[in-house]
Formats: C-alpha cells, sequence, structure tokens
C-alpha cells in the first residue's frame, strides 16, 4: 500500500511541475495598442487514442477537426461571458463569421497551418488571432471518464496538452502563449476543461482592462 501511495504522490507531483507555462512577449503594449478585434481559430488536434488503428484516415481527421471546432466554440464562450462581467479593451469576432470568412477562401481547419498569422488576420479583417493546438489521449468533446488507479500510477491521468497563443496580425509576432496539461481536474468535457484552463491562465491574459 505505501508503495501505491508513493507512485501516486510521484505522478502527481511530475504533474503540477509539468502542468503550465505561459509567455508574454516584451514588446506585448506596443504591439497591440492599437488592437480592436482578435477572430478565434479553430485549433489543431493530433489525436493520440487506443485502437486508432481501427479508424480510417477520414475518419481520424473528422474527429480531429471536431475537437478543434469545440475548443474554439468554448473559447468564444468563455471570453463571452467574461467580457460581459468584467470587459476586455478588445472585442472578439464571432466564430461563425471567422469560419465562414475563412471556408470563402478555401482555408479549412486541414490547411489553417500553411497560412502565416498575417495573412490570416487580413483575410480576417482583424487586429490579431487566438490560434493554438493540442494533443488528446481522450476525446474531450464527447466528455471523458475519471481515471482509473492505474492509469494515475503510470502517469497516462491526464488527457493530453493544450497550447493556446495570441499573434500579432501586422508582425505576425507571438504576443502570448499558454500551455497547460490538460488532467482529470481540468473538466469533463471541452467547455468545462476550457473554462478551467482559461480561468488559471486570465490573471495573465493581457488585454483585461
Amino acid at each position: 500500500m505505501k508503495k501505491v501511495l508513493f507512485f501516486i504522490l510521484l505522478a502527481c507531483t511530475a504533474q503540477v511541475f509539468a502542468q503550465k507555462t505561459i509567455y508574454e512577449s516584451q514588446r506585448f503594449d506596443e504591439l497591440t495598442k492599437a488592437h480592436e478585434t482578435l477572430a478565434i481559430l479553430p485549433f489543431l488536434a493530433t489525436l493520440e487514442l487506443e485502437n486508432m488503428e481501427n479508424l480510417s484516415e477520414e475518419e481520424l481527421e473528422k474527429q480531429e477537426s471536431r475537437e478543434g471546432y469545440a475548443v474554439q466554440n468554448a473559447l468564444e464562450s468563455y471570453f463571452s461571458k467574461k467580457k460581459n462581467r468584467k470587459g476586455f479593451r478588445v472585442s472578439f469576432q464571432n466564430i461563425k463569421n471567422t469560419n465562414a470568412i475563412l471556408l470563402k477562401n478555401n482555408i479549412a481547419i486541414n490547411n489553417l497551418d500553411v497560412h502565416t498569422s498575417q495573412e490570416l488576420c487580413k483575410i480576417l479583417g482583424v487586429d490579431g488571432i487566438i490560434s493554438g493546438n493540442m494533443t488528446l489521449r481522450k476525446l474531450i468533446s464527447k466528455g471523458v471518464e475519471s481515471p482509473s488507479l492505474f492509469d494515475i500510477i503510470s502517469g497516462k491521468s491526464d488527457y493530453g496538452r493544450i497550447a493556446i497563443k495570441l499573434s500579432d496580425g501586422e508582425t505576425g509576432k507571438l504576443l502570448w502563449k499558454f500551455e497547460k496539461t490538460i488532467t482529470r481536474k481540468s473538466g469533463k468535457n471541452t467547455q468545462d476543461i476550457i473554462e478551467t484552463i482559461m480561468k488559471k491562465a486570465s490573471r495573465k491574459f493581457p488585454y483585461d482592462k
């Protein structure tokens, strides 16, 4: 029993140290002083699921897209609620408009990464973009169950990792980045997880009034 508790403590300690990383550009105020509108892009997801060999390439692509759009939607909900409560000095483009404009320009979630931040901002008519990527062991958009004791001991109790980035439209510079491990404490679906993650990041989100 003591050995089991030791390994659980070890796994939890390792997770704490690897959980989050925050970066903010030293030129943030200079580069964003004229910012008025940001766009939230669909996120790029890489799935590392069990029994992935049973999925066709088309099915895998659909599931990765579903996870990416779910995060985009969850971020819009989070920023909308927080803007109503506290306020930001920038507004956020409606994601339906964002996705429609991208579609009209033949840009989809599977070719977003071939376009620069500057190109995307010009196409969308915004001053900056919020984008990101994630690696997932679970389909969080469908909801996830609590991990087993074995998963906790083996260090596989987390659901993956997410990186949320903010880029300047004029220069293409990375302005802010927040990386975090998605753990069982983050929530059981995309909405809960993004809410939890952004609450931890919000003290550092630089557009707060």
